[in-house]
C-alpha cells in the first residue's frame, strides 16, 4: 500500500524526525496521542512527545536518520492500524553508523476533515511483549 496517505504522511514525520523539525512533527499527533520512548516508557500529549523526540535527537547526537520499509495500513471505522518496517540508522560510537530494522505498529485516527493523526506511535511493535 505504497499509495496510501498514511504512508505519505509517515514519510514527512520521518523527514521532520531527521531534520530536528519538531514542531512540523507535532502537526502529525493528535493532541492526546501516545508515543512508546522505550519499552517500559510511554509519554502523551503534544509536549511530551515533543520533549521524547528532542530527548531521543540529543541521544543520538543529531545524528539519528529514519526511513520506512514495508508497510501495511487496515482501516476500521475510521481508524487505520500501521505495520510497518522502520529503520534507523544512528552512530555507533565509534565513528561508524548502525543500521537497525524494527517491526513498528501504529494507530491513526481520521479526522472530520478527512486527515490523518497520530493516536499511538510504538516503533517497537510487538517486541513490547518479549519485556
Amino acid at each position: 500500500m505504497n499509495s496510501h496517505p498514511i504512508r505519505r504522511i509517515i514519510e514527512a514525520c520521518d523527514r521532520a524526525i531527521t531534520a530536528r523539525d519538531f514542531d512540523s512533527l507535532m502537526g502529525w499527533y493528535a493532541a492526546d496521542a501516545s508515543l512508546v520512548v522505550k519499552p517500559g516508557m510511554i509519554v502523551q500529549g503534544h509536549d511530551a512527545i515533543r520533549r521524547a523526540f528532542v530527548a531521543i535527537a540529543d541521544h543520538f547526537q543529531g545524528q539519528l536518520r529514519v526511513e520506512q520499509g514495508e508497510m501495511q495500513v487496515i482501516e476500521g471505522s475510521g481508524n487505520a492500524l500501521v505495520i510497518m518496517e522502520t529503520v534507523l540508522h544512528y552512530p555507533d560510537g565509534a565513528g561508524g553508523t548502525v543500521t537497525t530494522t524494527r517491526r513498528a505498529t501504529y494507530v491513526f485516527r481520521q479526522e472530520p476533515d478527512g486527515g490523518w493523526l497520530c493516536t499511538i506511535d510504538n516503533s517497537y511493535g510487538t517486541t513490547l511483549l518479549d519485556g
